[in-house]
């Protein structure tokens, strides 16, 4: 039963990046035991099928490209799959700053505000910002022109 569940496991994570957390969570809803799931997860990553710096490093850059996330909202998706804070910090240094002001400047330019008072308009701008996940400071530099 056990190398049927590793069999499962290493497909799920041939599919795409994993982290421990995630497979760990596949492998309940499998209904392994918990010394199943420890020895799974300890052979995956020994075969290196499970690496937490390459998946948060893998997710930080895809979720920049992909949902246009910003610096904080990745922090916290990464954090919620408890990868540790070393390993974070690693994926979110991945990203280049340039790419990163790049898809603020898209991010901004793609939300329309119907609003005839400037500051408001620029106020919900950074608020949408915001909840991308982008740094309310960086926002208001990007708006005024400073970078």
């Amino acid at each position: 039963m056990q190398d049927f569940l590793f069999e499962k496991a290493r497909n799920f994570c041939d599919y795409q990046e994993r982290c421990i957390y995630d497979v760990k969570n596949k492998l309940q809803t499998w209904k392994a035991s918990d010394t199943t799931i420890e020895s799974i997860i300890n052979r995956l990553e020994k075969e290196d099928y499970i690496n937490e710096e390459r998946f948060a490093v893998t997710f930080a850059v895809g979720k920049l490209r992909n949902n246009k996330w910003g610096r904080t909202k990745i922090f916290y998706a990464l954090s919620q799959k408890h990868i540790p804070e070393i390993y974070i910090q690693m994926g979110l240094n991945e990203i280049d700053e340039e790419e990163y002001l790049n898809t603020l400047k898209s991010v901004l330019n793609s939300k329309k505000i119907n609003e005839s008072d400037d500051f408001k308009r620029k106020a919900k701008l950074v608020k949408y910002a915001q909840q991308k996940g982008f740094h309310p400071s960086l926002v208001w530099k990007v708006i005024n022109g400073e970078i």
